[in-house]
């Protein structure tokens, strides 16, 4: 499980569990990562989805950076089809990224 905190005018507790595929923000609101795995080393990284209250916040960047070291860590390769994931990798150019990810 991953926990960290968001600094801005209110304080974000995160706390990420990647097999159950949500972030819990504050108390109730959960923040998605949808992916499935399309084969035994292969996963499809296809949507995040943040409540509507904590946009704007860099949660989905949380997610996409979370989602992205674990198919490292599990050495794994991953199509990107979650547009946003998409835009964080290319903000984020690391090699260890890319040699995870079908072209």
């Amino acid at each position: 499980m991953l926990t960290t905190a968001l600094t801005d005018e209110s304080s974000i507790s995160l706390e990420f569990e990647l097999k159950l595929k949500v972030l819990c923000v504050g108390s109730h609101d959960r923040a998605v990562l949808l992916y499935e795995y399309v084969g035994k080393k292969t996963v499809d990284l296809q949507h995040t989805e943040v409540p509507d209250a904590y946009r704007g916040r860099g949660i989905a960047k949380h997610l996409a950076k979370a989602a992205m070291d674990f198919v490292v860590e599990e050495d794994l390769k991953a199509h990107l089809t979650c547009w946003y994931i998409q835009k964080y990798v290319k903000e984020n150019p690391q090699p260890q990224y890319f040699e995870h990810i079908y072209q």
